[in-house]
Formats: structure tokens, C-alpha cells, sequence
């Protein structure tokens, strides 16, 4: 069963119960007996943040936190010590647990957010679900939160587990046909729109990029176009999510090395997934906002009539492209996307996408990368949001000298730069395709991690649901001012 969140002013007793405090002296004097107080000052003084008092047929857990400057810093803090807190739950065999926040704060928001992240598991094919999560249910019991606020975090925490959901799907159980009925599903129980586009309209359409991907594969293309528009659309012209939807990449005829790269490229449609996640949160939470998702969506093989290093295709744009290298793939189907965008005269357009190793060994799993075209303010906007959810963003830059690297002496362009600034020209190519304020974010780096990381976990974290969605939501607070 998946983890719930919940909201309920009243605090039960005898229930398994999560205090946050700053200090010893948050402490309700009255709830515990002198020796516990004693143990819980003196656990507190000793510089301890997580604290338990066992009472046998429940416990008590002392979340101990410390103010920072920056409120992000410190939701963050909050964020991790729900993670320490998860393990604890998880080997004390809880299913149930109430927050109680008595520092002011709405601590418990963030508290809740880190050990709901934690509690996730992907357990679908294992025979032996004993060691499954036990802790079912998480109740806020904050007067200072409303219910609604809640509500909305459980919606938006199970678009990110929805997100790892699909990273996590191996690829003989994910198509992209299948990938595309799955999205359908999602849309038909989250409330939005999804039209699929067929091998057949694809080719009538000349996405070359897309179909070039797509030749030495044994299973045939999709193209998905989600919509979430409701009635109250504070927004005039749609906000655009262009995900990369590689089902499984091989490399293609420039074959991956299998250890530490082609086995785990089933996630290689992280970007894709990450859109189904922001839709599906969007759409239950009801968030006034006009809404258009692109999925572009194929493995890479090398079977058959697959495309070649040195071929030259012609984009749905028009733009012909030659292949340097057909392990650069990802660039030509979000390209496709980003032509097709257009139609639609958009606000803003974002893509997301596991694209480059250059941006993972720029920076880590730390951050994302963007790249953008759009105004200052936008930028701006975008990175504080990053800021925010602690989805950090390092912009790259997008000078005109990188245009150099993607020349062809055959094409228009090359799908392929050179040594050096891997993940620029990468998003250098893709501004070829753009007419329209774009933001880039090459996740490389951030959406599968082959080692756990605190809440994000291991295997897909859900990079991007979070950040995008609250970056939207605030768009929309300030249009409805």
C-alpha cells in the first residue's frame, strides 16, 4: 500500500508520535514523567537530533532541529532528518504515525516530506515482501498547516513516487507503446487529457529525428501529447513539458559499455517520467494552470535498418542533421518535440532529460543543470524554486561560440560537438529548435543513483516533479494577484 499522507487536529494518545522542537525547553513537560524528562534534556544537551522514548505499545520520537538563516537550508535539514527518522519507524515496525510541530514553523510539512520520500519502495517483482515498508500512514497534526496544504503535499509526494515508479519499470515491461497506455491510465485517474500519436502519424508528421532513433528497434515509436487545461486557467498561452521518453537506450550502433552504463539505461526516459509525475500532481491537486506535456518516446537498438555515425536526417523541422554518433540520440527525438511545440504559441517550454554524462561529471548528483533562453525574471523564478525544494540548478551558458562545435560540412548541423562542454552543446543543439523562452535541465546527474542518497533513495529519485510543480504554482499565485 502506498504511503498516505493525512491531516487531523486531534493528537491521540497512546499513538506512535513524532514532537519537533528547537530546544529542550519546547518540551511538554506535562506528557512526560521526570525521568523522561531528564533522559530527553540530557540527550538534547549531548547534541542528539533524533530521540526515542519507548513505552513499549508505542513510542515517542524527539525530533531535535536547529533554525538556519536560509529557509531552504533548513526545511532541508527537515527533509533529512524525515530520513533518519524512516529507518527508525521502519525497524520499530510503525503504521501509523502523528507529527506534532512545536516550534512554529510548520516543520512537520518538511519532516513529512523527507520520511514519505524515505518510506518508498519498488518491490513490484519481488516474491518476498517481508521486508516491505511498514509505516502506511503519516497524519500532520499542525493547527498552523491547513488540511488542504496537506492534501496537496500527498498529491504532489505521489506524483514523485508515480515518477520513480516508471524509472523503475524494466524496459521488457515497458515499451514505449506500453509507456504511452501507461500515461493514458494516468491521465484517465489524475484528470487530464492524452492523445497518442502512432508510427503511422509520426511518419505523415516527418519526425525525422524521432523515426531515425527508432529504425533498429524491433518495437515501433510513439508520440504522447498530455493537456491538463481546466476552466480557471489563470495562464493564456500554455506552459509546455517536453520529456525524453528513450524507453531503454543501447547506444545504438555506438554501443554503451554494459558495466555501469547500459544497465541501468532503462531510465534513460527519467525526463519523460518526471512530466507524468508533474501532470499527475497538477491535475489532482486541481492547480488553475494551462498545461501541455510532449513525450517523444522509443528505445535506441542496434538491430536492423538502425541508423548510422555519418547517416544525415531530416528533422520535423527541416533542419538536417548529421550523425556523428548515434549514442547522441536523446537531443534528436527532444528536438522533434521542441519543433513541434511551436503550434502551440507557448509561455514558457521545459525539457527535461537524462542527456549528457558531461553534465553528471560537471556536477554531480548534487544539481541539475539548465540552460535557457528565457527573460531574467523567468530565470530567476525558476532557480529560487530549485532553491526551495532542494532541486539545486547550476545554469550553463548558452554563448553563441558554441554554435562552432555543432557545424557540419555535410548538414546544417551535427548531432555531436566536440570534446570539450559536452552538456552546452548538447542544449546548443537543442536551441536550434527553439523559438520560444525554453529552459533545459539535463538531469543526468540526479534522476537514477546507483547509491542511496537520503530521502531521494536509490535506483529513480523523481528528479524535477517537485521543483517544476512548485515552480508553476507560483506561477500561478502571482497571475492570480
Amino acid at each position: 500500500m502506498p504511503t498516505q499522507l493525512k491531516y487531523d487536529t486531534k493528537l491521540p494518545k497512546d499513538n506512535n508520535l513524532v514532537l519537533i522542537v528547537n530546544a529542550a525547553a519546547d518540551l511538554p513537560s506535562a506528557d512526560f514523567s521526570a525521568e523522561e524528562l531528564d533522559f530527553l534534556k540530557n540527550q538534547v544537551e549531548a547534541k542528539q537530533k533524533l530521540i526515542v522514548i519507548n513505552r513499549y505499545t508505542y513510542r515517542i520520537y524527539v525530533v531535535v532541529t536547529v533554525p538556519k538563516p536560509a529557509f531552504s537550508a533548513y526545511h532541508e535539514e527537515l527533509r533529512k532528518a524525515g530520513f533518519h527518522l524512516q529507518k527508525l519507524v521502519q525497524t520499530d515496525k510503525v503504521p501509523e504515525i502523528y507529527l506534532h510541530d512545536l516550534t512554529g514553523s510548520k516543520a512537520s510539512l518538511y519532516l513529512a516530506e523527507g520520511l514519505f520520500l524515505s518510506n518508498y519502495q519498488f518491490d513490484k517483482y519481488k516474491t518476498d515482501k517481508s521486508n516491505a515498508c511498514a509505516l502506511q500512514t503519516i497524519i500532520i497534526t499542525d493547527s498552523a498547516i491547513a488540511e488542504a496544504e496537506v492534501n496537496e503535499y500527498n498529491n504532489l509526494l505521489s506524483g514523485v513516487y508515480l515518477t520513480r515508479d516508471l524509472v523503475n519499470e524494466p524496459h521488457n515491461y515497458q515499451s514505449a507503446e506500453q509507456f504511452a497506455e501507461t500515461i493514458t491510465a494516468v491521465g484517465e485517474h489524475a484528470g487530464f487529457a492524452t492523445e497518442v500519436l502512432d508510427m503511422l502519424k509520426i511518419q505523415a508528421l516527418k519526425m525525422g529525428g524521432l523515426l531515425a532513433v527508432n529504425q533498429g528497434s524491433l518495437d515501433p515509436p510513439t508520440f504522447s501529447i498530455l493537456e491538463y487545461k481546466p476552466d480557471n486557467a489563470h495562464n493564456t498561452k500554455p506552459y509546455i513539458l517536453v520529456g525524453k521518453g528513450v524507453v531503454y537506450d543501447t547506444g545504438g550502433l555506438s554501443l554503451k559499455p554494459t558495466p555501469q552504463s547500459m544497465d541501468m539505461m532503462k531510465c534513460d526516459m527519467a525526463g519523460a517520467a518526471g512530466v507524468i509525475g508533474i501532470f499527475y500532481a497538477l491535475a489532482k491537486n486541481k492547480i488553475p494552470v494551462h498545461v501541455i506535456g510532449l513525450i517523444p518516446a522509443t528505445d535506441n537498438r542496434p538491430g536492423g535498418r538502425a541508423f548510422a555515425p555519418g547517416d544525415v536526417i531530416t528533422m520535423y523541422s527541416g533542419t538536417t542533421v548529421e550523425v556523428l554518433n548515434t549514442d547522441a540520440e536523446g537531443r534528436l527525438i527532444l528536438a522533434d518535440a521542441l519543433h513541434f511545440a511551436k503550434k502551440y504559441d507557448p509561455e514558457l517550454v521545459i525539457d527535461m532529460a537524462t542527456l549528457t554524462g558531461a553534465a553528471a561529471r560537471a556536477i554531480g548528483r548534487e544539481g541539475i543543470v539548465m540552460i535557457s533562453n528565457a527573460p531574467e525574471e523567468i530565470r530567476q523564478k525558476f532557480k529560487k524554486s530549485g532553491e526551495n525544494t532542494y532541486e539545486r540548478l547550476v545554469e550553463f551558458p548558452l554563448w553563441e561560440e558554441y554554435a562552432e562545435h555543432l557545424k557540419s560540412d555535410i548538414a546544417d548541423l551535427k548531432n555531436l560537438g566536440g570534446p570539450e562542454a559536452g552538456a552546452i552543446t548538447a542544449g546548443k543543439f537543442l536551441e536550434h529548435f527553439t523559438s520560444f523562452p525554453w529552459i533545459h535541465l539535463d538531469i543526468a546527474g540526479t534522476a537514477f543513483l546507483t547509491s542511496p542518497d537520503n530521502y531521494r533513495g536509490k535506483n529513480g529519485t523523481g528528479s524535477t516533479v517537485r521543483l517544476i510543480y512548485q515552480f508553476l504554482t507560483e506561477q500561478v499565485k502571482e497571475a492570480s494577484k
